[in-house]
């Protein structure tokens, strides 16, 4: 079996425990960067994308006028966050469905913007999953990514390293460095990063706006 499949099938794993409880635990904590998130997302587009839409905790955030898609890779997670589009009347909420974030099925420049709420870090490849972004993107939209993002320096730093084997287990990721995600930026050459904002609580997790400069065609 694949590293690449190994990790899918431990995340499916612990999402499976952590849906019943999920929101109970990370509504209040998450609240501030769904919110700021959302609202940056519907100034952006009007077609959104949510890539690790999980229970659904970011989509009654979303302005009615936008046209919000969402995927995740647990059914799990995604049988609640129909139920709760349905018994929320979410109805600016068009699909939610299971899905792979490294390989999109949806055509090229299908969304204005794309967002990746607190998955990030978890997924096993993010270079290629922030390609598939860019790939159903239109030209001059934006993917916007909230997550717990460190800059690996000093004691901070060494506590991040030194804790992500504990906090894997739970689903979260302490390690990942936010300069992965402006590198990418870099080598493509086609996105730039607009805005780092620190959210609640106290900067602890931030979120970053990459920018797609528009393209010909």
């Amino acid at each position: 079996m694949s590293e690449l499949r190994s990790r899918a099938d431990d995340q499916q794993k612990i999402y499976q425990r952590w849906a019943p409880v999920y929101d109970r635990v990370y509504r209040g904590i998450l609240r501030d960067g769904h919110r700021k998130l959302a609202a940056l997302a519907a100034a952006a587009g009007t077609d959104i994308l949510e890539i690790g839409v999980g229970t659904g905790l970011t989509l009654g955030h979303y302005p009615r006028h936008c046209r919000v898609t969402g995927i995740d890779i647990s059914d799990h997670m995604i049988a609640r966050a129909r139920e709760k589009a349905r018994r929320e009347k979410l109805h600016h909420v068009q699909a939610l469905d299971v899905m792979d974030a490294h390989a999109l099925t949806f055509a090229d420049r299908s969304f204005d913007v794309v967002c990746l709420p607190f998955v990030i870090t978890l997924i096993p490849e993010p270079e290629r999953a922030l390609d598939e972004c860019a790939r159903v993107l239109r030209p001059g939209g934006e993917i916007i990514l909230a997550s717990k993002l460190g800059d690996g320096a000093g004691l901070q730093g060494a506590i991040e390293t030194a804790v992500a084997p504990l906090v894997r287990h739970i689903g979260w990721s302490s390690a990942f460095r936010i300069h992965r995600i402006v590198a990418w930026a870099e080598r493509r050459g086609d996105f730039a990063a607009a805005d780092i904002l620190p959210v609640f609580p106290n900067g602890f997790f931030k979120i970053i706006r990459l920018k797609q400069r528009g393209r010909a065609g």
